[in-house]
C-alpha cells in the first residue's frame, strides 16, 4: 500500500558532526546516526576514544571518520569542519554535545578558573562552532543544529553556578539563532538531559543514583545515553523542518515533578 504521509524520517546520506562523541551521550548518538544511515564525524579530545568508536561504528557496517577537537579551540574547530566538507562533500547536521562540569562555591579559590574555561567549553564553544558551520548548514538546504544543554538550565545545584549558568545560555543562544536562522531553513533546538548514565555520573555510587531517582524522578531511574540520542535523532529529521528554538528535557520527568 503507498503511504499517506509526504515527509521523510531517514537521515541516510546526511553528514553529521557529533562533538564530545567518545563517550556517553555523544557516543550513542554516533552510533544512532550511523545506524540510521548518515556519514558521522566522531570528534572529542582523545584520539584513541575517538579511533575506538570509529572502529565500532564501521565494524558495524557504518560510515564514520574521527578527528581530534577541543571544541574552545578555535584553530581546531576550523580545521576540522574543513576536513568534513572535503571528505563527505558537505555538512547537514551538528551536534554540539562535549561538555565539562567543574564544581565550585563562588567564594571558592579556583571559581575564576571554573567560571571561564566552563562557559569557554558549554556556551562560547557552540556558539563559535555552529558560526564554523553555518556556511555549509546553509549550502545544505534543511541544516540542524542541537544543543545539549541540561536540567541544570532549567534549575539550579548548589555549588554549580558556572555550569548552570552555562546551560542556561545554551538555551538562550538556541532560541535565538533559531530566530535568526528561520530564512535559511536551519533549525535550531535544544535538548536538555536529566539523570543519565555518563562519565559525569559515572563517580555517583549506585545507591546514590537509586536514592535521587526514587526522590525526585517520575520515573524513578537514570536514563542511557541512548535514549537521549534518540531524542536528538526526532530534531534533526527531515520531518522535523517545522520544530525550531525549543528545549527538551530527557529527565523522566525530574523537572515536572513537585514531590
Amino acid at each position: 500500500m503507498a503511504r499517506l504521509s509526504k515527509l521523510s524520517r531517514s537521515i541516510a546520506g546526511k553528514v553529521a558532526l557529533v562533538t564530545g562523541a567518545a563517550s556517553g551521550m555523544g557516543r550513542a548518538t554516533a552510533h544512532l546516526f550511523a545506524d540510521e544511515g548518515a556519514h558521522v564525524a566522531v570528534t572529542d579530545v582523545d584520539q584513541g576514544r575517538v579511533d575506538a568508536v570509529v572502529d565500532e561504528i564501521t565494524t558495524a557496517g557504518g560510515s564514520a571518520a574521527g578527528w581530534v577537537l577541543d571544541v574552545s579551540d578555535d584553530g581546531q574547530r576550523r580545521g576540522v569542519v574543513a576536513a568534513i566538507v572535503a571528505r563527505w562533500g558537505g555538512l547537514d547536521i551538528l551536534v554540539n554535545n562535549a561538555g565539562i562540569a567543574i564544581e565550585s562555591p563562588l567564594d571558592g579559590p579556583d571559581y575564576a578558573h571554573a567560571w571561564a574555561r566552563t562557559l569557554d567549553v558549554l556556551l562560547t564553544a557552540q556558539a563559535m562552532l555552529i558560526r564554523e558551520c553555518l556556511p555549509h548548514l546553509t549550502a545544505s538546504g534543511a541544516g540542524r543544529v542541537v544543543n545539549i544543554a541540561s536540567t541544570e538550565g532549567l534549575g539550579a545545584t548548589k555549588g554549580l553556578s558556572p555550569y548552570t549558568a552555562a546551560k542556561t545560555g545554551v538555551i538562550g543562544l538556541t532560541r535565538s539563532l533559531a530566530v535568526e536562522f528561520g530564512t535559511r531553513g536551519i533549525t535550531v533546538n535544544c535538548i536538555c538531559p536529566g539523570p543519565i548514565r555518563t562519565g559525569m555520573t559515572a563517580g555517583i555510587p549506585e545507591e546514590a543514583k537509586a536514592e535521587f531517582a526514587r526522590r525526585r524522578v517520575a520515573l524513578k531511574r537514570y536514563a542511557e545515553p541512548e535514549e537521549v540520542a534518540h531524542a536528538t535523532l526526532n530534531f534533526v529529521l527531515p520531518a522535523a523542518q517545522y520544530i525550531t528554538g525549543t528545549h527538551l528535557p530527557v529527565d523522566g520527568g525530574l523537572t515536572i515533578k513537585n514531590a
